[in-house]
């Protein structure tokens, strides 16, 4: 009984989330809910673009411009512009043909401070 009704509650709220996209709701990528283990929200992003029907630039975007205005950061971090704090990840390849690719990160910095190289 629970299993069908938490089935048909998901079913909802992904045809809920996939017209909230459609229609422009701005997303930021993130949650304090604990759904994936620390450093693995980039499946998110994945998850934006197949589930959710974002083109892969606004699933970045998600991660970046959008969470940065959304949490009223903008001036300080999303883009990288002098006098902000200048976070960088890289990765082989090219998330806007796959996004998959920003699960395998190869450099980051953060804050100016490279952490990985």
């Amino acid at each position: 009984m629970f299993q069908k009704k938490m089935m048909d509650v998901s079913a909802v709220m992904a045809a809920n989330q996939r017209r909230a996209v459609a229609a422009g709701v701005r997303v930021a990528l993130g949650t304090d809910a604990a759904v994936y283990p620390h450093g693995l929200n980039a499946h998110e992003v994945e998850v934006y673009v197949t589930k959710l029907g974002m083109t892969p630039l606004a699933a970045l975007e998600t991660g970046t411009i959008n969470a940065a205005d959304l949490m009223g950061w903008s001036d300080r971090t999303g883009a990288l512009e002098p006098g902000k704090w200048a976070d960088i990840i890289a990765v082989d390849g090219d998330p806007l043909r796959d996004p998959r690719t920003l699960q395998q990160v190869r450099f980051v910095m953060k804050s100016g401070v490279v952490y990985k190289q």
